[in-house]
């Protein structure tokens, strides 16, 4: 077990924001979450689908993340939809912020995971969105780097 306590463990990843978005920069923020979302998230019991990071009073919040309810915690359970706050330094904060308030830029959650100490953290993108013709050029790209393997191969 000691070992295992010195990989961090992904609990959940946003497969989606690399395909819709185009991703210029990551970085690292902490999340201040109770008790029973600690427990659900080491069961690995959430989605970052619909998720995205945002500015409020000075204070960075992730809102839609969906951390589902922890079973054993009956009527003392968190809410699955709320904001959560995101630790992060106040020059950190006023850069996302600046960013974010630009034109075509977002702050889109990469993944969630425990880090070798583990401590809940979420890996949060820098990023523009991506056009419909954007996205067809990478999948024509993908597919011809593939095809272009096989001939090599020798493997019609």
């Amino acid at each position: 077990m000691a070992g295992s306590d010195l990989k961090s463990r992904v609990v959940a990843q946003n497969r989606k924001a690399r395909h819709n978005y185009i991703i210029e920069d990551t970085l690292e923020a902490g999340l201040a979450l109770v008790g029973t979302e600690v427990k659900s998230l080491r069961e690995g019991k959430a989605s970052l689908g619909d998720a995205f990071a945002q500015s409020t009073d000075g204070e960075m919040y992730l809102v839609n993340a969906h951390i589902a309810p922890y079973g054993p915690a009956n009527r003392f359970n968190h809410e699955p939809l709320r904001p959560r706050k995101l630790l992060l330094h106040r020059r950190e904060i006023a850069r996302l912020t600046g960013l974010a308030q630009r034109q075509g830029y977002t702050l889109v959650p990469l993944k969630l995971y425990f880090n070798g100490r583990g401590r809940a953290k979420v890996e949060l993108g820098i990023a523009r969105g991506r056009k419909l013709h954007d996205k067809r050029d990478r999948a024509k790209e993908r597919d011809w780097q593939r095809e272009k393997g096989r001939l090599l191969r020798g493997k019609v």
